[in-house]
Formats: C-alpha cells, structure tokens, sequence
C-alpha cells in the first residue's frame, strides 16, 4: 500500500508535480491538438492491449474516462484481468502511481494521510498517504468499511484532502481506478449510491472469446507482459490533453438532449433511483472526449450513446419487481436511448464547420 513514487501533491504544493497549469495547447491548431490526442492515445492503447488482450471497448472506454478527468470502477468475476487493467494504464502514463489493497482493517488514515507529531520541530507533520497520486488503484474496494470509502468522497469529487482541519490539494491529472467482485459477496460491504455515483464510468472486462484467450496463453504463458510495459506518455502531456478534451464544442441541441436522456431515468417506473445532475455532467465530459478520440473537435449524438451505458447504468437502482424480471440496468439506458428524440445532425457543429 505505498506509492511507487513520491506524492504528487505535498503540502504547500498545490498542484504537485502536474503540468503547467495553462497547458500548451495555446498556439495549437484544433488538428494539430486531436492529431497529438490520437498519437497518445494509440500508444496508451496499444500498451494496455499487450496485457488486456481481445478487449479494445473496455480500454477505450478507460481511456475516455481518463480524458474526462473521471474516474474508473472495474467490476467483474476474479481472473478476467481488472488489476491488471488498471496496472497497464498507470505504467502506461510516466507519472507518479499508487495501489491500495482495500481490506476490512483498513483506516481511513491509510488513504489519506495522517498527522504526526514532530518532537524536533515541536508540532504536528502530515504525512501524505497513498492517495496523493496522479493514478491510484483501488483493489476490490468493496472489501474495506463503509468508514474507509468514505475517505474517498472528498478526493474523488474536489480532489483534495482534508485531514485534522488542513486541507492539501491532489495533483493533476488525478484519476481513481477501483476494482470489485460481485460475485463473492461474503465479508464485503457494498459500495454506497454516493460513493458509485463519483465514478464516471464502470466497465465490466468479461471473458475473452476463445482466439483472444488463445493468443493470451501463447503470448502471457512464458513471461509476464505487465511487468515488460514502459510508459509511452507522461502526466504533463495527458493534462493537456484533458484539457483539449474540454475544449471540444457541444452545442445546445446536443446540451439538451444528454439533459433529457439523463432526466428519462428518473421517470422509469423500473427505477427506484434514477442517474443525478452529477452524472448529466459526467456524460457531457465522457462524450466529449469520445468525440475527441473519434478525431471531431465537436459532439453528435452518437458520443453520448456511445458511453450512456457506461456512465449512467451504475448509478440506476432498480425496483424489486425489475430485479425480479431480470432487467438489467444497461438494457434500461439502451431503451431509452432509443427512445428520447435525438437533435438533427446538422445542429452539432460548431459556426466554423457548418
């Protein structure tokens, strides 16, 4: 549970060792910025497939929750790799990196630091804990007490961390990428609405079909890719491009229709609790940078299908009359996407393209 590296953000550093706050993309053209974002991106894909083989939606699906400047939970059976996906896209990025095992003794402290006294200086030090991290991965969250999630409430959603009355700032970029199982239920304790409503996105990796899997025990049964991964971007380069991301034009058409399909969840009679205003914004941010991977500087109303299910099916509680049907959650936001009316396609551009 210690980082590989120092702490992005130490106390009296905001920021940490972040890029320079303005970015670089002033002085950019708008093709030269999404020619950059495919170069990266494609290397930071191409590194995680060598380790997470036959699965290119699941790491775009990471890689736009990267870019949303959000966070990840992976969640599926043991064994189908979700360590090891969020393993590939920290050695991916050449920046600082920190794993926590959640277990039920852990301490809220051993997240977020504690205060220790200092007898030279004759008064209180923090010592920054494993959350100060551009990338930390959080191993079957679901295993710690409700208590200890708690302590990522306030890094996730304000990205800072407020312990004995100080508050100290997290570096950028800052992304949490957390794992469980829900399938082994004994000894866990289910992550609260508000600690799943902080994820952007969740994503289920499934089994590999039979050639992928093939081609794992080739390439995966005499050595270890994981371990032969080199960073191939560096956390200055991925905050400009967060920051590109942000950039990329949604016009109000677009505004309201990801509005409206936000606002249908909460009038299913399936739902007991339909998606938040949070989760409004976190699908504007995911389709954004799903437009900017698919190399637009605006967004259609595909980019918001396209990370609906994603974004908005974890944060639905369903009835216990729809869990008794054996609706899913997902195939809910798959019907409603199919039935909100969607902006005509000519309305989405920006005053440049049109």
């Amino acid at each position: 549970m210690t980082p590989s590296t120092p702490p992005t953000a130490l106390p009296g550093h905001p920021g940490g060792g972040a890029a320079n706050p303005n970015g670089s993309v002033r002085g950019q053209r708008p093709d030269e910025v999404l020619a950059e974002l495919h170069s990266v991106v494609g290397r930071i894909a191409a590194n995680v497939e060598r380790v997470i083989v036959g699965k290119p939606d699941v790491v775009r699906v990471a890689l736009v929750t990267l870019l949303a400047e959000g966070h990840l939970l992976v969640e599926d059976v043991p064994g189908v790799g979700k360590t090891s996906l969020a393993k590939a896209l920290a050695r991916s990025i050449d920046c600082t990196v920190s794993r926590i095992q959640f277990t039920p003794d852990l301490l809220p402290s051993d997240i977020t630091g504690v205060s220790i006294y200092n007898r030279q200086e004759n008064d209180f030090e923090f010592r920054p804990g494993p959350i100060f991290a551009n990338i930390v991965i959080g191993d079957e969250i679901n295993r710690a007490s409700p208590k200890t999630q708690s302590a990522l409430l306030e890094c996730m959603e304000e990205h800072q961390v407020t312990v004995d009355g100080s508050t100290y700032p997290l570096g950028e970029p800052f992304m949490v990428v957390a794992t469980q199982n829900p399938i082994e239920m004994e000894g866990t304790y289910a992550l609260p609405e508000a600690q799943r409503d902080r994820f952007t996105a969740r994503v289920s990796i499934g089994y590999p079909d039979p050639a992928a899997e093939l081609a794992m025990v080739d390439e995966h049964a005499g050595h270890d890719p994981l371990g032969e991964l080199r960073p191939v971007s560096d956390a200055a380069q991925v905050l400009r491009l967060v920051k590109a991301v942000r950039g990329v034009h949604l016009s109000p058409e677009v505004r309201r229709y990801a509005v409206e399909l936000v606002g249908a969840t909460r009038r299913l009679p399936e739902l007991r609790l339909g998606a938040s205003p949070r989760a409004t914004l976190q699908l504007v941010r995911a389709a954004r940078a799903q437009a900017a991977l698919s190399g637009r500087d605006f967004v259609v109303p595909d980019d918001v299908h396209a990370v609906s299910v994603p974004v908005l099916a974890h944060r639905l509680v369903l009835t216990a009359e729809a869990q008794a049907a054996r609706r899913s959650a997902a195939d809910l936001v798959r019907s409603l996407a199919q039935r909100v009316p969607v902006p005509q396609a000519s309305d989405q551009r920006p005053q440049a393209h049109r």
